[in-house]
């Protein structure tokens, strides 16, 4: 980027010389002879071919730049900027993402049957209160939708309308219609791009791998470049594998464009290095983002998070509550409230978690089900009974995430079922993602129920993912360590058969006997004993105590 201030072209060019200036060379050679006066004839040809350039310069000046006007390419707009976005699966500028609804409110009032132009409002309004934390914005978003529905059909090539259904369902936490209103899209037009995204939500949100795998790749084949790479790296995120989300998350970051597409593989790097445990890096990353797009908050959460690991935490509680008042997300007041409890500020902690219960409320109202983040809050600050049925209302609903099934098991345990609750809490960690969390919940489960190898080592699996995974969660993982102690001398038990003693070295060879010696050394057979049985021998009693003391 040029950042020199704009010149005349003429000022660009250096100085001439003055001929007497000290420390210009004297010239030399043929320069130094002086050029001979020019003839008449010589002369008039020049004033000639002079007036014949100045004619050619001028009409080319004219045809050029009519008018007085510059020919260069025209910047788009905000409209035509967050349409660009759209059009390239990619997150816009929140400036032009409002630039855009306002333009698209003022269309529908003077063409209320423009379909397109009502899905377009729809989805933005999704997206809008997607990104501020606004619930209200999704009633006008279905509002929107509906509207463009009736004015056409989803069955006459209206798929744009019931993508923004689906993208309203999903953002709603109702996986399950997403998932209908997006498979219904695909089914009529399985070349459609724009339906991939959504159905790879809704998949996630239902705990479905495989189905989410496969609308990854499938849409990595239809819309390459920087959008299919986040959602692949996303994909390697929530199976485990780090160095492949990683890699491919910095791919997408090294190809965005825009600031907002750049500001959001920022933040995705962001969040991979804090859930590694790199908090310093967590925060280089979030600044970067803050940096690019100053309207990305999310990237404010996550510095606050990874400040709190690096003990930062007078900054860190400054940038949750700058965060909360420009974002008001339900789970970063849990997080706040959470931190102000580990510092023993208890009376400060109620507020946010009073603070907590009306957000969900509203959201409740405004048709988002925060289920999954109340039973979080319930199970460790509240009623863990209240968590256990608002989480088997949703395994009942089929939402199965890793997420739920780790809270189900965790609810579980709080509310004394901690047997039933293992179930749930090994499936989460099965399912390959590296969450500290996740690996602690299980680790305790199974020190509750006494079997303590495994419990060690998923509690150890725990602080090595991420040492400073929660404020109040990762003190109590390292105490239910230091309970547990160092495993048992020796390692595991013996796990082959021990070797048996050596065969007794056969007796050497002796001269056959007469018979007449036969009969004098072989004594008469003992007459039968009515005396009780013998007692075992010693190496028999051996064997038994031996049975006896490995049974159960």
């Amino acid at each position: 980027m040029d950042v020199m201030p704009q010149q005349d072209p003429e000022s660009r060019r250096p100085p001439e010389p003055s001929p007497h200036d000290p420390h210009v060379m004297p010239a030399e050679g043929a320069t130094a002879v002086p050029q001979p006066p020019p003839s008449l004839r010589t002369t008039l040809r020049r004033a000639a071919l002079g007036a014949v350039a100045a004619g050619v310069l001028l009409a080319g000046a004219l045809v050029a730049v009519p008018d007085g006007k510059d020919d260069g390419p025209k910047e788009p707009g905000p409209v035509e900027r967050a349409e660009a976005a759209a059009a390239a699966g990619s997150p816009a500028a929140l400036s032009d993402l409002t630039a855009l609804i306002g333009d698209r409110q003022k269309w529908v009032e003077s063409h209320p049957s423009d379909a397109p132009s009502w899905a377009t409002l729809g989805t933005a309004y999704v997206e809008w209160a997607r990104r501020s934390a606004d619930p209200a914005y999704y009633a006008r978003a279905e509002q929107a939708l509906k509207r463009s529905l009736e004015v056409r059909p989803g069955e006459d090539g209206n798929g744009e309308a019931w993508v923004g259904l689906a993208a309203l369902a999903n953002a709603r936490h109702d996986f399950l219609a997403a998932k209908r209103w997006g498979e219904t899209v695909r089914k009529q037009q399985p070349k459609t791009w724009s339906v991939y995204p959504v159905l790879i939500d809704a998949y996630t949100g239902l705990g479905d791998r495989k189905a989410a795998t496969a609308a990854t790749e499938k849409f990595g084949e239809l819309r390459k470049g920087v959008p299919a790479l986040a959602r692949t790296a996303e994909l390697y995120r929530g199976q485990g594998w780090r160095e492949d989300a990683l890699a491919t998350a910095r791919e997408a970051a090294d190809r965005a464009t825009t600031p907002a597409e750049k500001a959001e593989a920022l933040h995705r790097l962001g969040e991979l290095a804090w859930e590694r445990g790199e908090p310093a890096e967590a925060v280089a990353q979030f600044d970067a983002a803050l940096s690019t797009e100053a309207g990305h908050h999310a990237s404010l959460a996550g510095k606050a998070r990874a400040l709190v690991a690096l003990d930062r935490t007078d900054e860190a509680l400054a940038a949750y509550q700058s965060a909360i008042e420009r974002l008001p997300r339900p789970e970063y007041v849990l997080e706040l409230g959470e931190l102000y409890e580990a510092q023993g500020l208890d009376g400060d902690a109620r507020s946010q978690y009073t603070k907590l219960r009306e957000m969900v409320a509203a959201a409740k109202k405004a048709g988002v089900d925060e289920s999954l983040l109340l039973a979080r809050f319930e199970s460790d600050h509240g009623d863990p009974e209240a968590a256990v049925e608002l989480l088997r209302a949703q395994w009942r609903a089929q939402h199965r995430s890793a997420a739920v099934a780790d809270a189900l098991g965790w609810a579980l345990h709080r509310a004394g079922s901690s047997q039933e609750g293992l179930e749930y809490a090994a499936q989460a960690v099965g399912t390959g993602v590296r969450n500290a969390s996740y690996a602690y919940h299980l680790g305790v489960i199974q020190r509750e129920l006494g079997d303590y190898g495994p419990a060690r080592r998923h509690l150890e699996e725990a602080l090595r993912t991420n040492p400073a995974f929660s404020p109040l969660a990762a003190p109590l993982a390292k105490q239910a360590l230091e309970t547990l102690g160092d495993p048992p001398p020796g390692g595991p038990g013996v796990m082959w058969a021990p070797p048996q003693p050596p065969a007794p070295e056969p007796k050497p060879k002796t001269e056959p006997k007469t018979e007449t010696e036969t009969k004098k050394t072989e004594a008469p057979a003992p007459a039968p004993s009515k005396s009780p049985d013998p007692a075992p021998s010693p190496s028999a009693s051996a064997s038994a105590s031996a049975s006896v003391s490995k049974s159960p």
